[in-house]
């Protein structure tokens, strides 16, 4: 027999608490909140709604409902510095720690309140942050709405980790390319690998203590956003 489609989750009535108004100016008193079908289709005073037995009725009387916040510049693949050094992330870390570090990161970001994120790049974890972002739309682990920028593009000797004898080639936290051909590649790769955003290092600075100077030519940049906008 086919499996049977999942009950349709009831109503939720949010009754009790302030609510910031949409030009965030003020708050308002004593607000129910009806959130049908995942979404809010109400915001009233409280007095005004009808109480039935076909809605779940959370009070949350004495608190403050704000929008889901946004930010727009997370790593979730890195963790504070006090911790490990960027340099030992990049290098150190293997890449199911760092996944399951950020895994964690996402749940404790959506509990902070935020429920959409731009991740700006996962120095040096690959496409990880795809990886997080499809798992949480899937339901598989909870955490906020993710535009992944993946792997970030810079010119060659403008990005670490750097300071090494210069023998060795290191992995990089970004993804290196040069010329108009090579960004053009770049930016293909990363959008086919799930990028939502590009994000590009237009300058940054050639040796560790010297100040940023610009890394690519007007060129690569204009080719770098047409491709992007293609």
């Amino acid at each position: 027999m086919p499996a049977e489609a999942p009950a349709e989750p009831k109503p939720l009535l949010l009754l009790g608490a302030k609510v910031l108004d949409p030009a965030g100016r003020r708050l308002l008193d004593d607000r129910a909140v009806l959130i049908e079908h995942g979404r809010i289709t109400t915001v009233a005073p409280a007095s005004s709604i009808r109480l039935d037995d076909n809605r779940d009725v959370l009070d949350l009387s004495g608190l403050v409902l704000i929008p889901g916040l946004i930010d727009l510049h997370t790593h979730l693949l890195l963790h504070p510095y006090d911790e490990a050094s960027w340099n030992d992330q990049v290098l150190k870390e293997p890449l199911g720690l760092r996944t399951a570090r950020a895994v964690a990161a996402a749940e404790a970001t959506l509990h902070a309140g935020f429920t959409t994120i731009r991740d700006l790049g996962t120095e040096g974890a690959g496409y990880a942050d795809v990886g997080i972002r499809e798992a949480i739309r899937l339901g598989v682990v909870p955490g906020p709405r993710v535009y992944a920028v993946t792997r970030a593009i810079v010119a060659t000797g403008c990005y670490g980790p750097s300071g090494f004898d210069p023998r060795w080639s290191m992995p990089k936290g970004a993804q290196v390319a040069d010329g108009v051909d090579g960004v053009r590649r770049a930016v293909r790769e990363q959008i086919a690998a799930g990028a939502d955003w590009i994000k590009v290092y237009a300058d940054y600075r050639r040796r560790p203590g010297e100040r940023p100077t610009p890394t690519f030519s007007l060129e690569e940049l204009r080719a770098i956003v047409a491709e992007a906008n293609s």
